[in-house]
């Protein structure tokens, strides 16, 4: 599959469509003197805009990486779906000012047959435009035509208001243009701020997709050497550009060459079956012998506290009597009390030994990573 062609053919089928809903939308609305109606011709001609927006921002991604961008041009796609969300919200302010003025200053709008035969036939090609931006969407990863697509969703529904309109004015002579008018600019600029909350998460950088963690942990652990895998970090460059580290606990008498060859074919595979360019990092695991009863000790100090999610990384380095691991505790936990109250119950009863402790964060209620 071409991602890019998909894409933009997706696009270009949108802009057709949305085109023609302008074109009728906007003759039966100064035909009907329905505001209603010319503010959502107006949002259907945001939508073709974003369509454009959409082929721009493909092509810019599609880019190779050069010196200057080393990792791609993949979060212009990102970018994209920025300038999507501000045309929304720019529409939806635009079509609130709008409807507050008919409020103010109401006209006698009018609906005939033909007209409520168009509204209905507008909004049955605007579900079937989103659930073609959905499809393209899916098949080829795209935040912006999954955007789109959600826009697509919310204009059927809100076309559909329109029949409220006109049922109002030939049924119970009730005009109440105006109210729907700003009931589809509230759900309009909500629209809005949701796909630029969308847009701007990979940008800012979210919290990283549960179930892909998973099956990177999954994945990892199925070697016999892996004693455990922690840690996972991802970095998104774009759709199908993704940088990331994960450590994996292995046996401390592993020799270098073993472990490069382990860590070699984790990262290899890693690249091969979720596309993930990974570098993987050890943790050197002494957890029998004469050290077992002191990792006895911590596993159960860090279990008894709700606040500690995890303890791993657990190795002692005889030379400098220094003894290391890793602690993953929840966003809210203070993180120093917690530091310092392991490390004063540790050195009761190993006081000749320094602590090195390290703090990871995770969310209370999810596994850690």
């Amino acid at each position: 599959m071409n991602r890019e062609r998909e894409i933009v053919k997706a696009s270009i089928y949108g802009i057709i469509g949305n085109a023609l809903l302008v074109a009728f939308k906007m003759a039966v609305g100064f035909m009907s003197h329905s505001i209603a109606i010319i503010l959502d011709g107006v949002n259907n001609a945001t939508d073709a805009l974003s369509s454009i927006v959409t082929i721009v921002g493909t092509k810019l991604a599609g880019r190779r990486p050069d010196r200057h961008h080393p990792f791609g041009y993949g979060r212009v796609e990102y970018l994209t779906s920025v300038v999507i969300a501000i045309i929304i919200l720019v529409a939806g302010f635009i079509s609130l000012r709008e409807s507050i003025d008919k409020i103010i200053h109401p006209g006698t709008p009018s609906y005939s047959a033909i007209t409520i035969t168009v509204i209905v036939v507008a909004i049955l090609a605007k579900i079937a435009i989103g659930i073609m931006f959905k499809r393209f969407g899916d098949k080829t990863n795209s935040e912006a035509l999954i955007a789109s697509g959600i826009d697509s969703n919310y204009d059927a529904v809100l076309s559909a208001g329109t029949l409220v309109v006109a049922a109002a004015q030939n049924f119970w002579n009730l005009n109440i243009d105006g109210a729907v008018g700003l009931i589809i600019s509230l759900v309009v600029l909500k629209a809005g701020f949701e796909v630029l909350g969308d847009a701007l998460s990979p940008l800012i950088g979210g919290p990283e997709d549960k179930k892909l963690v998973d099956d990177i942990t999954a994945y990892a652990n199925s070697f016999p050497d892996v004693r455990g895998t922690y840690d996972v970090v991802l970095d998104n460059f774009g759709p199908n550009e993704i940088l990331g580290s994960v450590h994996i606990e292995v046996p401390d008498d592993m020799c270098a060459r073993d472990i490069h060859a382990l860590t070699r074919q984790i990262s290899e595979g890693l690249a091969e079956k979720f596309g993930i360019l990974a570098t993987v990092g050890i943790y050197a695991a002494n957890t029998t012998g004469a050290f077992a009863p002191l990792h006895a000790d911590l596993d159960a100090l860090a279990k008894s506290d709700p606040a500690i999610l995890q303890m791993h990384g657990f190795y002692v380095d005889e030379k400098t009597s220094t003894i290391y691991f890793d602690l993953v505790i929840g966003f809210k936990a203070d993180d120093d009390a917690i530091r310092d109250k392991i490390i004063a119950h540790l050195k009761e009863k190993y006081p000749d030994y320094t602590y090195n402790v390290v703090i990871d964060h995770d969310y209370e209620d999810d596994q850690p990573t």
